[in-house]
């Protein structure tokens, strides 16, 4: 070794000594630029905090699953099922609630266990479904492929054949707060929740800084976690205050104070504030993404996808490892079910459809390799929030749905290809 080699290295200086990640810098680039452009589109319509409010509660129900698909794909897996999977889930819920908790059990739709026995029901479903997929796919050796394709039209119709193909509603009270505008936090509890994420982001830089330190490593300028934590503090807050700035009509808020046996104050006016979707899929992100980084199981799925035949010859039991993969995937499933079903307020045959596509776009889009071992939960959310910016936009200037499709075909298939050049030059 050379006295250069063991020389420290030299701290970065200027706008490299953020460590930035390209891939993330991309990503929200990309967004902002679609975002911008169907603002010029739409005479100036798609940058409105009612416009992005709805945009965040339909970019929910994807995102979950896009978090569970990560893993999936990481495995060098893929799960053609998750649409399917979904209708499945919502339709044992709706019935859990219309047929039942009150015809069997003797409950009432309004009554404070029926949300939450159907929830367990179609989490329960979830998890057996994904873990029905995995068993065949690691220990039976059926290509993931194959046994998903078969999922996607089995599942489809169990879900019609459990509603005789009729739409399921309306769904328990309780059950539409996760559907994004029946369910909100209001304004005070959007910016007590801003508050809370802002001083986590604190905590984190800090404890990461803290912990390179104790063990020797070089760490960024001061300024730099500062530019860095304020960053993000205000990506959080401008979201926070985004959201409360879609207010709640009149008519809507003057007929809730009479519901509770109350006058409106007159010239009140109140923001929705974060939709409880939304805080849903937050904390799914964050249980994935501790999941990724911080437990074994995480570290054995990356293992197994870098590398599957070194993987299972250091002792991991790849068998068993996918069809926990799998399994958690079918609970993503089924929460996701929770989200959509909930935000239209009843159960119908075309819940899910096309979600496959969407969920495997979002991972891709969002760097998750098709070849294995790499892949982000934060990427996969960001991918689904272009994915839904695209259709959401193109709907909003008059496209026609057959062209928005041809649009998002386009758009996986450029995505997969700036994938493949960006890792060769990595590499080279």
């Amino acid at each position: 070794m050379t006295d250069a080699s063991l020389a420290p290295a030299k701290p970065r200086r200027g706008l490299r000594a953020l460590e930035l990640d390209l891939r993330l810098l991309g990503m929200i680039g990309a967004f902002v630029l679609i975002a911008v452009a169907f603002h010029l589109a739409s005479d100036g319509r798609f940058i409105t905090p009612r416009n992005l409010f709805n945009l965040t509660i339909q970019t929910a129900s994807v995102a979950i699953m896009a978090t569970g698909m990560v893993f999936v794909i990481v495995t060098r897996h893929i799960d053609l099922s998750v649409g399917s999977v979904l209708a499945t889930c919502s339709a044992v819920m709706a019935m859990t609630q219309t047929l039942v908790v009150p015809d069997w059990l003797g409950l009432g739709l309004g009554h404070p266990a029926t949300a939450w026995i159907a929830i367990a029901a179609g989490i329960a479903t979830g998890a057996l479904i994904g873990a029905f997929h995995g068993w065949l796919i690691g220990y039976l050796t059926i290509p993931a492929f194959i046994v998903t394709l078969g999922g996607l039209l089995i599942w489809r119709n169990v879900a019609w054949y459990l509603t005789d193909g009729q739409t399921i509603g309306p769904l328990d009270e309780t059950f539409q707060l996760f559907g994004g505008i029946n369910g909100t936090l209001g304004e005070t509890g959007s910016w007590v929740l801003g508050g809370l994420a802002a001083l986590a982001v604190v905590w984190a830089l800090w404890s990461a800084r803290r912990g390179k330190m104790a063990h020797d490593f070089p760490v960024k300028p001061l300024w730099a976690e500062i530019a860095v934590g304020a960053a993000a503090i205000g990506a959080i807050l401008g979201f926070v205050a985004l959201l409360n700035a879609y207010t709640i009509p009149s008519r809507v808020l003057a007929r809730r104070f009479e519901a509770r046996g109350e006058v409106m104050p007159e010239g009140l006016v109140q923001g929705y504030g974060v939709p409880i979707s939304v805080v849903l899929l937050i904390a799914v992100a964050i249980v994935m993404t501790v999941i990724a980084r911080r437990t074994r199981f995480g570290r054995y799925i990356f293992a197994t996808g870098g590398n599957p035949d070194a993987a299972e010859l250091s002792g991991i039991d790849t068998r068993w490892l996918t069809v926990k993969i799998f399994a958690l995937l079918g609970v993503l499933c089924a929460i996701s079910a929770i989200v959509a079903s909930a935000r239209l307020t009843n159960h119908s045959n075309d819940i899910g459809v096309l979600d496959e596509l969407r969920v495997i776009a979002a991972a891709v889009i969002g760097g998750t390799a098709l070849k294995g071992g790499v892949g982000t939960i934060y990427g996969a959310i960001i991918g689904a929030l272009i994915m839904q910016s695209l259709q959401s936009g193109m709907a909003m200037v008059g496209v026609d749905a057959p062209l928005q499709n041809i649009v998002v075909g386009g758009v996986l298939v450029l995505a997969v290809w700036i994938d493949i050049v960006y890792r060769k030059r990595a590499g080279a």
